[in-house]
């Protein structure tokens, strides 16, 4: 058995940002169909947040990018802190079966 005692604040917080910012074009057409399908209904209101989604379409992937930074950071600043009480995570690791030609 190998245990995880602790983990890299920044590079969690990096690679969290980076998986939740490409998470984030995930919501870019769904956000760019609904407001245009509401700008197209010819309603005052309806303009404003057909315009509204249209942005929030765009900004989706920086900020959850942003959020998944943040959040990573904490989540592994906690993970260490937690790991110093308890141990860390324990996992069983295997060599990878080379392939011969």
């Amino acid at each position: 058995m190998q245990r995880i005692k602790s983990v890299g604040v920044l590079s969690c917080a990096k690679m969290l940002g980076v998986l939740y910012g490409c998470l984030g074009l995930l919501f870019i057409p769904i956000a760019l169909v609904a407001g245009l399908a509401s700008m197209a209904t010819q309603q005052a209101n309806s303009a404003i947040g057909g315009a509204a989604m249209l942005v929030l379409g765009i900004l989706a992937p920086v900020l959850y990018g942003a959020m998944g930074f943040v959040f990573g950071a904490i989540g592994a600043w906690i993970y260490n802190l937690i790991a110093k009480w308890l141990g860390g995570i324990e996992i069983q690791m295997e060599p990878a079966p080379t392939v011969s030609l």
